[in-house]
């Protein structure tokens, strides 16, 4: 199965890290249009990207600061049954080294490729807005 696996550090501590991954507020800074739920394991989170597309996933992991985890039990097609995780790690310099997965793909599709870019640019906003407080509204996010 492919996987999407990336690395990066971003110069924030971890638990303003945790806090944009793993809490709605969070989320919908980078990544979500509206999300709503709790970041405690087995609970359902609701992700929204607009009227069309309405996903639901499960808390399958989370540590504090270290650990998050969803799996998507309603998505596009082959989205149901992956997992979108985080592994934080604190640095000596006072910020956080990201090991970011989107796992379980059955196949490297097209819709495969295309998440891959977007998670990349997602990924960034995020590093960006930790960061540099950098607030980008969502229909201008691939664009950055």
């Amino acid at each position: 199965m492919p996987d999407i696996l990336m690395d990066f550090p971003v110069a924030a501590p971890a638990k303003a890290v945790f806090q944009a991954i793993s809490t709605p507020a969070g989320l919908d800074t980078w990544w979500t249009l509206t999300s709503s739920g709790s970041a405690e394991p087995g609970a359902m989170m609701s992700l929204g990207f607009g009227p069309e597309y309405q996903w639901t996933a499960r808390v399958t992991r989370c540590v504090a600061e270290r650990e998050f985890e969803l799996e998507l039990v309603d998505a596009m097609p082959d989205w149901v049954g992956t997992r979108v995780g985080f592994s934080l790690a604190p640095t000596t310099d006072g910020g956080t080294q990201v090991r970011f997965r989107h796992v379980g793909w059955a196949e490297a599709s097209d819709h495969f490729r295309r998440s891959a870019y977007c998670w990349a640019m997602y990924l960034r906003i995020m590093k960006l807005g930790v960061e540099e407080s950098l607030r980008v509204p969502y229909d201008q996010r691939l664009n950055v």
